[in-house]
Formats: structure tokens, sequence, C-alpha cells
């Protein structure tokens, strides 16, 4: 009997938006943006077993919001890798789905990013070869941010990025109230107005800061999308306010294009508790206490 083949596991971790900021609408319709992206400790799981058929399996308390498994951004990753690497080992992937659907944590994308890096590994590619970015660009715009999870600036439509970012650990809730707001929708609310010349970037020269400081700076900064989601989910205005109602919340904001928000708060503990007193009063909400680096 031949061995069986070893399944290789990758976690996908929640990409987070400590800040968002839409700088204008350019003239191919595209939104110029610069936000702060971080990681959560919370997330989905991918496994692959190389040399099966190319499909995906899911599985999760979350799989049944996923849609069809042909449109995944997984398979969509492992067809743009395979046209630019010739006779590239692909297989079955199995996706444990932790993570909300269109839920601003860009989970889709972090799911995507995780099976490049899989296939990388079945295949012996380096990370850093440049048909994993370009497969990764190809998939999604926020794939390339999502394929080495760690603290960066992204710029112009999510393409430009930043070199990784050490960032102080911060304990953080995560709430989802269980509505979809399609991101087409909220950059369509927001109504931006069209770049009139290049974008300016912001100051975050002072980000190397320890905990304190990192908030003070994410006080004075902002996610453009937050209000005009609001008017489509109002209910991610319950959201912010019960964060700001829990002892110790030092920051509420929401993340992405909506409807996830996360709340920073000054140690792991009041972060337990708060996520353990919104559950009890929210049952129907999807809540998880994390950090983020």
């Amino acid at each position: 009997m031949g061995a069986t083949p070893r399944e290789l596991t990758e976690f996908a971790p929640a990409k987070v938006n400590l800040t968002l900021h839409v700088l204008g609408r350019r003239h191919d319709g595209y939104h110029e943006i610069e936000s702060l992206v971080v990681f959560a400790a919370v997330g989905d799981r991918l496994g692959f077993v190389a040399g099966e058929p190319l499909g995906l399996a899911v599985r999760g308390p979350t799989a049944e919001a996923t849609g069809a498994s042909a449109d995944n951004l997984v398979l969509k990753a492992a067809h743009a890798l395979a046209d630019r690497v010739p006779a590239l080992r692909l297989g079955s992937f199995h996706l444990d789905k932790q993570l909300p659907v269109a839920a601003g944590l860009g989970g889709g994308s972090s799911d995507a990013a995780a099976a490049l890096r899989l296939l990388a590994c079945a295949n012996e590619l380096p990370l850093d070869d440049a048909r994993l970015r370009d497969a990764a660009r190809a998939t999604g715009a926020d794939v390339p941010v999502c394929l080495d999870p760690r603290a960066r600036i992204m710029r112009g439509i999510g393409d430009i990025l930043s070199e990784p970012i050490e960032l102080p650990e911060l304990a953080a809730v995560l709430v989802n109230p269980g509505v979809a707001v399609p991101t087409r929708d909220v950059f369509a609310a927001l109504a931006a107005p069209a770049l009139t010349g290049p974008a300016q970037p912001d100051d975050f020269s002072a980000i190397h800061a320890d905990a304190a400081s990192l908030v003070s700076l994410l006080s004075a900064r902002r996610n453009d999308l937050e209000i005009p989601a609001i008017k489509i989910q109002p209910v991610i205005a319950d959201v912010l306010a019960a964060l700001q109602a829990s002892p110790d919340c030092l920051l509420a904001r929401m993340s992405g294009s909506g409807a996830t928000c996360f709340g920073l708060f000054g140690s792991a503990g009041a972060a337990q508790e708060a996520a353990q007193r919104i559950e009890a009063a929210h049952a129907d909400w999807w809540v998880r206490a994390t950090s983020f680096r």
C-alpha cells in the first residue's frame, strides 16, 4: 500500500483595517486608499493535499455563507498561479471556515493567500517569487497584503504595500452583527470626489510606538467607510456603542467596509470580559476576543 498523502495546513488570519482613508476616486472608477492593516489571532484554516484533483471542500460554522466552491477565491488563486507556473502541482483544498463572510475582515482574501502559500510549499517556490505576487494581484485587491500577513500600510487600490511594521500587541474584540454590507454599495454611498492630483500620503512616522501611543495615533484617524456603512446597516452603530460602553475600551471602529467592528482594550482580560458581556447581550452576533499584531 502506498503512503497516505500528507496534508499541509495554513492559518488564514482575519485582516483588520485599523484606519482606512479614501483619498479619492480615480478616472478608472477605482478608489485610492490608505490603510493601516493588521492581522488578528483568529481566522480560518486551510488544508491542502498535493496530487489530488483540484477541488475545495468547505466546513465550519460559517461554511454555508461562502457560496459555491467554484466561485471561491481559493480556487481562483490556484488557477491564477497555475497560469503562471508551468506544470504546477495542484491538489485538493479543505477550508475550515470560522470567520463571517463579506464582513470587512478579508476572510476570502486571506484564504486565497493561504492557498498560494500552500502551493508554494508543495512546489518548492520561494514566497518572494514574483509569480506568487502576480497571482495574488490577479485574484483580488486584498490578497497581496494577506500573502505575508504582517502589519503594513496599504496604498493605491491596495496594491502598494509598505515594508512590514513592528507593532505592539493590541488586545481586541471583534464583533459582527450578522448583516452583509456590499463593498460596492458602501463606496457608492460615500460618493468620494474625483482625484485632481497625486494622492497625499498620511504621516505614520510615529507608528513604531508603545500601545498607548499607537492608540493615540489611531484616535486621530478614521475609517471613511464607517458613516456610509452605518447608513446602509444602522446596526453597525449599535455594535460600536456596545464596544464603546465596555470598561477599558480604548477605541472602537469599523474594519474595512463593514460590518465587523473592533474594540481595542487595555488588557487581554478586559477584552475577554467585554466579549463575554456583548455575546451574552447579543446571542446572534459573532463575537471574538483576540489580539492584533
